[in-house]
């Protein structure tokens, strides 16, 4: 079941849980019948669950009686997951930032990659687009409407230069519009010391990200010079 193994239990793990779920109190033989592990297989695994707090036991007639306990029980592992990550984060974040004062280029594959590459824009207080494509709609499908909504409540204005009268009524936002002929796939979102360069495709969505002072500054006059040649 994928969503137990995302709270972090194994596959065999999850097995035997569910399994407890259905039976009820259950002696090692009836769980290995009903999860089709070997009996061995599920004495480890139980010893896992136990430790984890998942399942328990009780002797009857000197025999094992084992039984799933309450599922909410997974919730406060992954609350107890959190919480010992939480306490390292401050240590990573201090490392992470020391090599990212660094210049540098990423190059972004696929729809989850570009997601980060926009959550991270969202650390700062203005966007600049130049080439805005309709195809972003499509290609990060609804993702745009929870992008804009966090965009907005952070107060995080955005300037948007685009060649398509489809793009339009977005939250905090001014738009120019150059000529159609002007249209492109390709975009360039520039924010802080940072240029984006996104290759809207739907099958595989590239992007490359520049961190360097001088080029987000290159980039931001010629978004100003555009600026005043677009129309409102």
């Amino acid at each position: 079941m994928i969503e137990l193994k995302e709270a972090g239990l194994t596959e065999n793990e999850s097995k035997v849980y569910l399994a407890l779920l259905d039976l009820g109190p259950s002696l090692a033989g009836q769980i290995s019948r009903k999860t089709g592990l070997h009996r061995r297989t599920v004495y480890d695994v139980n010893e896992m669950l136990i430790k984890k707090g998942l399942i328990g036991y009780i002797k009857q007639n000197n025999r094992r009686l084992f039984n799933a306990v309450n599922p909410n029980r997974i919730l406060d592992i992954i609350k107890e997951k959190e919480n010992v990550v939480k306490d390292v984060v401050p240590d990573l974040m201090e490392r992470y930032s020391l090599t990212k004062e660094k210049e540098e280029t990423n190059f972004y594959k696929g729809k989850e990659g570009l997601k980060s590459v926009f959550e991270d824009q969202l650390n700062y207080k203005e966007i600049l687009i130049l080439g805005a494509s309709v195809l972003a709609y499509d290609v990060l499908k609804f993702y745009f409407k929870w992008y804009d909504k966090t965009r907005k409540s952070r107060k995080i204005k955005t300037r948007i230069i685009a060649s398509d009268k489809k793009i339009k009524r977005i939250a905090l936002a001014e738009i120019r519009y150059l000529p159609e002929k002007y249209a492109s796939p390709v975009s360039v979102n520039i924010y802080g010391d940072k240029v984006t360069i996104i290759l809207w495709n739907d099958k595989e969505p590239i992007a490359i990200v520049i961190k360097n002072k001088e080029i987000s500054e290159g980039y931001r006059n010629y978004f100003e010079l555009m600026w005043k040649i677009g129309k409102s």
